[in-house]
């Protein structure tokens, strides 16, 4: 239990002290008018109060992620605690606080935008491809997983449940943003927020065995663990909550909202770091809920025992039946409002990529309906395939977005370790995944591991190659 407590104290130092490095690295200026204040369309360049584009923000990025990944992430034990704290600290707020910001200084551009002005139009066509593949992936997940969930806790056919949260999705996708997601959004936000807290409360006040940060610890716990190394597979199991790359598609949409470029650290890099917290409270309880790591293991090698399961069972056996229905109604929340702002992002990016006017509702029309056709379409496959693939697509996404942070960095004449230390790392991290992975070459992992390190050593090469013909380029023009 000490571990865990110590981990939040950590995230919460990490905001104040490295959120205001990266700050600073950045150097967010509160004269320049945002793209909220030039750009207003009443649509998607809408200016909204702080606290409560902070708590869109919030809801926006903790999808099932958090929570699902998490619970996932916990079967290898204590280790996922020290994911969670370093990789939020030092890679996702990084990555949050860059994506939001890059997109601030440039009109609200959506992530493929952006990553084409800093790494070219090569990775700006790929990133427009690749970002609408995944924003796609995330609201089929945010569909069935909350689906599943409600199945659970009502009774109600799962069909009818994936209809109505379509249903939803579509308005919420079409309308301005002020007028649903603005109203409803912060409500979601305080009882995503005291679902964590309670669950918190509880599992303190219970005192239940929560397994401490030690050297004997931090070994591979999972119950199978040939298949299932620590590296890369946790890393990908668990990303949002330490680093996602879904993030950065979300960010834009706040950064057409915000007022001053000052509240950029508390919107994207402290939503990441409460996200985070919230993940460390799902480890926690998922660890110490059924008597310990191997216990959870072992339950969740059962049929049926499912991400969605752990969570009915840990609410309602920590919080009674009220406080678990609220905990979970909280946990269906929260991958609800992540999965219509990922259509709303999937719209907007291919708006951007082809300059398509979406004030008028019958642009947005045209664009929406064909993603729902294909997200609904995707429904049908497993639930696990998709998981896994949207896992694998994040990460590198991700990876992509610290990547051209760095390059921000170079364009300004200052130090670019801030962001390309954890690109490197990542990069590591998904290369070495796709080549050892069931989904992909299933390859051994001292050959995985091998070209995983290759391949970060030789992606920093290149960025420091392209690094020092942007330097000495601006020079000539200096």
């Amino acid at each position: 239990m000490v571990s865990f407590i110590l981990a939040i104290i950590a995230l919460i130092a990490g905001y104040f002290i490295y959120g205001t490095i990266v700050e600073k690295a950045f150097g967010a200026d509160e004269k320049i008018k945002t793209p909220a204040i030039r750009l207003a369309d009443g649509v998607d360049f809408v200016e909204m109060p702080g606290w409560k584009i902070f708590l869109i923000q919030f809801l926006n990025i903790a999808g099932l992620g958090p929570i699902f990944g998490a619970i996932a992430g916990a079967m290898w034990g204590p280790a996922a605690f020290l994911w969670i704290v370093f990789g939020c600290i030092f890679a996702g707020g990084v990555h949050d606080y860059f994506s939001g910001m890059l997109s601030v200084r440039h009109d609200g551009a959506s992530i493929p935008e952006v990553v084409g002005k800093y790494l070219g139009k090569g990775f700006q066509n790929f990133m427009r491809v690749f970002s609408v593949i995944v924003l796609v992936l995330v609201g089929v997940v945010f569909v069935t997983g909350p689906a599943g969930i409600l199945k659970g806790l009502t009774g109600l056919n799962f069909e009818l449940l994936i209809y109505i949260i379509f249903a939803y999705y579509i308005m919420a996708t079409m309308i301005p943003i002020d007028k649903l997601i603005g109203k409803i959004y912060p409500i979601f936000g305080f009882c995503l927020l005291f679902m964590a807290v309670g669950l918190a409360g509880a599992m303190i006040l219970g005192g239940l065995p929560v397994p401490e940060v030690t050297i004997s610890n931090l070994v591979n716990m999972h119950s199978s663990p040939g298949k299932n190394p620590i590296f890369p597979m946790l890393f990908i199991t668990i990303a949002c909550g330490a680093i996602s790359g879904f993030h950065s598609t979300q960010s834009p949409l706040m950064a057409r909202c915000i007022s001053s470029e000052k509240q950029g650290k508390k919107i994207f890099y402290g939503a990441m770091i409460v996200e985070g917290i919230v993940a460390l409270i799902w480890a926690a309880v998922a660890m110490s809920f059924f008597g310990g790591v191997p216990q959870l293991n072992a339950t969740m090698a059962i049929s049926g025992h499912t991400a969605a399961w752990v969570v009915n069972e840990s609410s309602i056996g920590l919080l009674g039946k009220v406080g678990g229905v609220l905990a979970i109604l909280g946990v269906v929340a929260c991958p609800i409002t992540s999965g219509d702002t990922a259509f709303r992002s999937a719209r907007l990016t291919i708006a951007d990529a082809f300059k398509f006017n979406q004030s008028p509702i019958k642009n947005r029309f045209i664009i929406s309906i064909p993603l729902f056709l294909v997200g609904f379409i995707l429904t049908k496959l497993d639930f696990a395939i998709i998981w896994r693939y949207f896992g694998w697509s994040n990460q590198t996404l991700a990876t992509i977005v610290l990547w051209t942070a760095g390059m921000y960095m170079v364009s300004i004449g200052k130090k670019h370790w801030i962001a390309t230390v954890p690109a490197t790392f990542m990069t590591a991290v998904c290369t070495s995944y796709i080549l050892i992975a069931p989904e992909g070459f299933k390859l051994s992992q001292s050959i995985s591991y091998s070209v995983g390190i290759i391949g970060a050593i030789a992606a920093m090469v290149i960025f420091l190659i392209a690094a020092k013909k942007v330097g000495e380029k601006k020079s000539i023009n200096m």
